[in-house]
């Protein structure tokens, strides 16, 4: 096997695309999707999951400002599930903040700053994943074409992605991961020997003979490994394109694939695993403070324990009867177009190594939805990372349904001639258009806005009640400064104030990252699951966790289990929150029990509590998963540390 060559005219379409730095507009056009991003970023007001504040960045400030910085880790990482690769990328978000507003900002600044750079951060990682997504578009269907930008638009266009992928989910990085290690995938390797394709004609230098095509799979494949060390069901994506390389079933045209090409994938797989392995087992030895390896334990709580059940269960369609839908919207029926005819390789127009590409990206999804259709627990975040291939695939139907193109003449014979595209089918086009903008629009504006808007206002309560206690935690190892911030809050009666309760459904709203400042002591409702109650045990059956204990009884639970009047020192709060049950008396009614709590002839009375509403957020919604987020979040003053000292026991 000769060594590769350092210099060389790559072959483009299918099997091999010019670099992106070989178009100056290429990075014209990934400034323009930052600036949307980032537009985006800020215009997503509202709340989706827990785990884009719980899985993400309540892991990473407490790496960046240390143990006692009020951060909520929830059991997932106390039981090592996690991989610290992704909070870790936030995590240096916050420290430079820190470090930069620390000495010459006020602390309100910089708390308004930390709750906006993961949003600056993940618009750059949207913006690349959109951009490489695009970019592969161009290697498969050729630069310029209109299919290739159809593929730009549908990503800028589609709800979920305004929706979604500013947003820090791990499945929002991994999908950018999957669009970058997608493009620099050699493509070649299922492309034939000679695919028809007029600039491969004039290429002769074969797989892997220049250092570009080396470098280009070792890109892939250390960014794959890293998308399936943060979530280890990547692994099917992987698994599905490296079948196809090997047995080229359903594939057309001889295979090109030699054994010192095999050799040399071989080599990068074990190189660049192992690089991506390292990485990843240095950062969690140095996070949990001992080797672990994350993505086997994920699978042995999630598989072996069947935990994630304990977070709801799905019929076995639900990714193609929800799942496709949710992701794809308006653009559902190109997509499944796209998957059937792609598998038609000997009626496609496109050259054999594109057709191939395509059949690959098809039998990617299918057996992505397959394996993940057997789990019993399923979010539509977990095919995410599929949507580069669903709008690769839909690109060339959603093309000839919407527009027309001609040959323009070229002023040179020599050069190609350039596509005039045009319009037809445009009142349905419009409507298209028009329903991704309102769908985008309200989920992303008006959508469960409350859970956001109540944590700014608690936290722009604390600045007013506390204007001394607004030092941000140092980050980890600056003891000196910790030190002072400890001492500085060693009031007693200080360190007695609960400044909010939050009786809502766990994870309900987002936590230190937007209450930021640690001297905010709040408190809300638990859900861990049974982890150590075998599956289908009666102590499994019979558990229940903090949360539903109290929607069960609310009054019960104040009196039991939140402030029994057997324990010293009660923990009462300064603001209470909850939801008010949009009025409907079937649904569970907090205010109601809070009252019965508090009243002079209940439990509560010695107290002597008067809730008093200060806050009430705006409309949250046109529904709900979940009636115990119904109607809108009210705040309640009790009055507690302004009329009366803590009760002693």
């Amino acid at each position: 096997m000769s060594a590769p060559k350092r210099s060389g005219n790559e072959a483009s379409g299918a099997s091999s695309a010019p670099s992106p730095r070989s178009s100056p507009s290429a990075y014209e056009a990934l400034s323009v999707l930052f600036a949307v991003r980032l537009v985006n970023a800020f215009c997503v007001r509202t709340f989706f999951q827990p785990d884009e504040y719980f899985q993400a960045l309540e892991p990473a400030w407490r790496m960046a400002f240390g143990e006692d910085s009020g951060a909520w880790i929830t059991w997932e990482w106390k039981h090592q599930l996690r991989s610290s690769l992704h909070p870790s990328i936030f995590a240096f978000a916050y420290w430079i903040v820190h470090n930069v507003w620390g000495g010459i900002g006020a602390p309100t600044v910089e708390a308004q700053w930390l709750v906006a750079a993961p949003k600056i951060l993940q618009a750059g990682f949207a913006a690349l994943g959109d951009w490489y997504a695009w970019r592969l578009a161009e290697k498969l269907y050729g630069r310029g074409n209109p299919t290739a930008w159809s593929v730009l638009l549908m990503t800028l266009l589609n709800p979920w992605q305004w929706y979604t992928s500013t947003r820090t989910f791990s499945n929002c990085f991994e999908t950018t991961l999957t669009s970058m290690a997608l493009y620099y995938w050699p493509w070649e390797l299922l492309g034939t020997e000679d695919d028809g394709n007029a600039e491969s004609r004039h290429s002769s230098i074969p797989l892997f003979d220049t250092w570009s095509q080396v470098n280009s799979l070792r890109l892939s494949l250390a960014l794959a490994a890293f998308a399936v060390l943060l979530r280890p069901t990547n692994i099917l994506i992987w698994l599905s394109i490296a079948t196809l390389v090997l047995t080229r079933a359903t594939l057309g045209g001889k295979s090109p694939l030699t054994r010192g090409n095999l050799l040399v994938v071989y080599r990068e797989i074990i190189l660049c695993g192992s690089f991506a392995l390292g990485v990843s087992m240095l950062a969690d030895r140095q996070y949990y403070g001992e080797w672990t390896f994350p993505p086997l334990t994920f699978l042995h709580f999630n598989v072996a324990k069947d935990l994630a059940s304990f977070y709801g269960e799905n019929d076995w369609h639900y990714f193609l009867s929800q799942g496709i839908p949710l992701l794809c919207t308006t653009v559902t029926p190109f997509v499944l177009a796209g998957l059937y005819k792609s598998l038609d390789a000997e009626r496609s127009s496109w050259p054999v190594a594109t057709s191939n590409a395509l059949k690959a990206l098809s039998f990617t999804v299918l057996t992505t939805i397959s394996a993940l259709s057997l789990i019993s627990h399923k979010e539509v975040r977990f095919i995410t990372p599929l949507l580069p291939a669903f709008h690769i695939l839909a690109a060339p139907h959603v093309t000839s349904f919407f527009t027309t193109v001609a040959a323009a003449a070229s002023a040179s014979t020599s050069a190609p001639s350039r596509p005039i595209v045009g319009w037809k089918r445009t009142p349905l086009l419009a409507a298209g258009l028009a329903v991704n903008a309102v769908v985008g629009g309200y989920l992303s504006w008006f959508h469960a806005r409350a859970p956001v808007e109540v944590v700014g206002f608690l936290r722009s309560e604390f600045e007013r009640v506390h204007p001394t206690r607004l030092a941000l935690a140092a980050p980890a190892g600056n003891a000196t400064a910790a030190a002072a911030d400890a001492d500085a809050d060693a009031d007693a009666d200080f360190a007695q104030e609960l400044f909010a309760l939050f009786l809502t459904p766990c994870h309900a709203t987002p936590w230190r990252s937007h209450l930021a400042y640690p001297a905010l002591r709040a408190r809300a409702l638990g859900c861990e699951p049974p982890v150590d109650a075998a599956p289908g045990s009666a102590a499994r059956r019979a558990y229940r966790d903090e949360t539903a204990r109290f929607f069960a009884d609310p009054v019960g639970f104040l009196a039991r289990e939140l402030w029994p009047a057997d324990r010293p020192g009660e923990d009462m709060a300064r603001y209470v929150v909850a939801y008010d049950g949009g009025g409907d008396a079937r649904r569970p009614a907090v205010p109601a029990a809070l009252r019965e709590y508090f009243d002079p002839a209940g439990p509560g009375a010695r107290h002597r509590v008067r809730l008093h509403q200060v806050w009430r957020s705006s409309w949250n919604g046109l529904f709900t998963d979940d009636d115990r987020k119904a109607g809108r979040i009210v705040v309640w003053a009790t009055g507690f540390y302004d009329t009366a000292s803590p009760i002693e026991p």
